[in-house]
């Protein structure tokens, strides 16, 4: 104690060139940071991309308030909006009911051209026409369009260059704004935003109002509790620099070798200031204790120290290896969180033995002596709690053992769920805008095969064809299966146009 200034000095000084490596965090949302880059599945996925077309997008649901879809009101707003979206930042298709490239035979001519002419005006003739061919078509129906035919959908595809991280902001902005305008033109349609690109955007922002509105509710409910129980100022005062130091020194550590923040990573400083905690208030317990019963302060920190520093130690020591467990998932962004909140422990401990008594010895105040030197209420009960352990030993150990035995048999009833939909309370936009999309448009889930036809252009062989078919009859009688299309589509449109349209050829081909 006698080198206070030096150590409380020195422990500050290191503890925020630690935390000054917090400006070099980032932030990523891209789902790919949830496999490491030899996971099979993330493989397989990335290989899907590159072979067939980017998976990254934004789906906009448009349903009238009243009446169906299919007025020429309606489907002239859905292809000026379908239009305007192909001006989103890095969008490379826009998909909707209105520009669907429906083809059709003209005597011997395949004619192609966009479902809604936007130019042309439709009577009932035209719509009823637009409209039988939509629900007709596998292609759009639960995609684009639902089966009641009173919501549209338009699919904005997007490839990131992952250059920076103010790509998927600078989308959903450019989206909401282009959403707010035609809702404010239209307000007989609902506009609904949903799709990968606002999952991680959403992601994002909530974690982001987490970090601003739980970290200091953490510290005010903390200070609450240490005031009550403590009650003392300063030594509140000790605890709360100690572990707001705690905790940004190991998120600046992160962000010096490199770590990259994700929605598990970023909840890793509301954990550190709950583990903290304990050992400042153990030592501080301790030191106060001693005081109120008469002791000096430079007696009563030694005190303190001697009684706290092995079991503050080892449960600091434990608990950072409990959480570098986490380095043994396959998800890089457990690893980290993990490994952010052992250095926030470690942190803690380091602190905790050094900064906070050297704070406390020059702090002013304290706790005043009791004039009773007796045990006060709260050792008279754990006293007493004591007692009565010892008293009831077998009948709390069976009851206890009855009631651990109890628990563990419902592990299996713990469901495992990934659908990330779930991981957002009712309330929050993305969740109910999704939830609105799943019940009046389409489904969100998507599972992609590629089926290797062997070798280039067999993939016109009826063989071919055919079990891709059968495979994709197979999936649509799965359960949760809402849309399926495949190559097969296509084929049967195409061959029927080659017979005139004839519905009998409604088939896959006989031949290549």
């Amino acid at each position: 104690m006698r080198r206070r200034w030096l150590v409380a000095g020195l422990s500050i000084v290191i503890a925020i060139l630690l935390a000054s490596g917090g400006r070099f965090l980032t932030f990523s949302t891209d789902y790919r940071v949830f496999f490491s880059e030899k996971n099979p599945q993330l493989t397989a996925f990335e290989t899907l991309q590159n072979v067939y077309s980017k998976d990254d997008n934004l789906l906009v649901a448009i349903k009238p308030r009243e009446g169906n879809l299919f007025t020429a009101e309606t489907l002239a707003t859905v292809a000026a909006f379908t239009e305007a979206a192909w001006q989103t930042p890095f969008s490379t298709r826009v998909d909707s009911l209105t520009n669907y490239q429906h083809s059709e035979a003209d005597g011997d001519d395949l004619i192609v051209e966009e479902l809604v002419d936007a130019d042309a005006e439709l009577g009932a003739e035209a719509l009823a026409r637009i409209k039988a061919i939509a629900l007709a078509e596998p292609l759009i129906v639960d995609r684009l369009t639902n089966r009641d035919g009173r919501t549209a959908g338009v699919n904005i595809t997007m490839m990131f260059p992952q250059a920076n991280m103010t790509e998927v902001p600078a989308v959903m902005a450019h989206i909401r704004a282009l959403v707010a305008e035609f809702a404010a033109a239209h307000p007989e349609l609902q506009f609904v935003i949903s799709g990968n690109t606002a999952l991680s955007n959403a992601f994002a922002e909530l974690s982001q109002s987490d970090m601003e509105s739980l970290v200091p509710l953490m510290y005010g409910a903390l200070v609450l509790v240490m005031i009550c129980f403590l009650r003392s100022v300063v030594g509140t005062i000790g605890a709360v620099v100690v572990i707001g130091l705690s905790a940004a020194a190991a998120m600046g550590f992160g962000g010096w070798i490199g770590v990259v923040l994700t929605p598990p990573s970023v909840t890793a400083p509301t954990i550190i200031l709950t583990v903290a905690v304990a050992d400042s208030i153990h030592i501080l317990s301790t030191m106060l204790k001693e005081m109120r019963l008469g002791r000096g302060r430079h007696e009563a920190i030694v005190e303190a120290l001697r009684i706290n520093m092995h079991p503050v130690f080892l449960t600091s020591l434990t608990t950072a290896i409990g959480f570098a467990s986490l380095n043994f998932s396959d998800a890089p962004p457990f690893r980290d969180l993990g490994n952010l909140t052992a250095y926030g422990i470690i942190a803690a401990w380091l602190l905790s033995v050094t900064l906070l008594p050297a704070l406390m010895a020059l702090l002013p105040g304290g706790a005043r002596v009791r004039e009773t030197k007796g045990p006060d209420m709260l050792e008279r009960g754990m006293a007493s709690l004591a007692e009565l352990v010892i008293a009831r030993r077998k009948p709390l150990l069976w009851g206890t053992s009855a009631v651990i035995v109890a628990l563990v048999t419902m592990i299996p009833r713990i469901d495992l769920n990934d659908a990330f939909v779930d991981y957002f309370d009712r309330g929050v936009p993305f969740r109910d805008n999704t939830d609105f999309i799943m019940e009046n448009l389409t489904g969100i889930y998507q599972l992609h095969y590629s089926l290797s036809a062997g070798e280039a252009g067999a993939i016109a062989e009826p063989d071919y064809l055919e079990r891709v078919d059968a495979f994709a009859d197979w999936f649509t009688g799965q359960p949760g299966a809402l849309h399926v299309n495949s190559i097969t589509d296509v084929m049967r449109r195409l061959n029927r146009n080659m017979h005139g349209d004839d519905p009998a050829y409604n088939t896959l081909p006989d031949d290549r």
